[in-house]
């Protein structure tokens, strides 16, 4: 998976855990545990992705420039 195709998942990963307990708030979702949860992991998910993909395009770059 290339560093750009990881950050564009993780950030899809993010907003999702951020909409989706938003929308719990405003009770357009039923809140339950197991959309919490979910919420959860796609926010957890999403973090490590991104992670993963700044360090290897950080990594790519610094190949290409050095």
């Amino acid at each position: 998976m290339s560093p750009v195709t990881s950050l564009a998942i993780g950030f899809a990963l993010i907003l999702a855990g951020f909409l989706l307990p938003f929308l719990m708030v405003l009770q357009v979702l039923e809140s339950g545990l197991v959309l919490s949860i979910s919420a959860y992991c796609a926010s957890l998910v999403g973090l490590v992705l991104s992670l993963y993909g700044v360090s290897h395009y950080s990594s790519a770059r610094e190949r290409d420039d050095g």
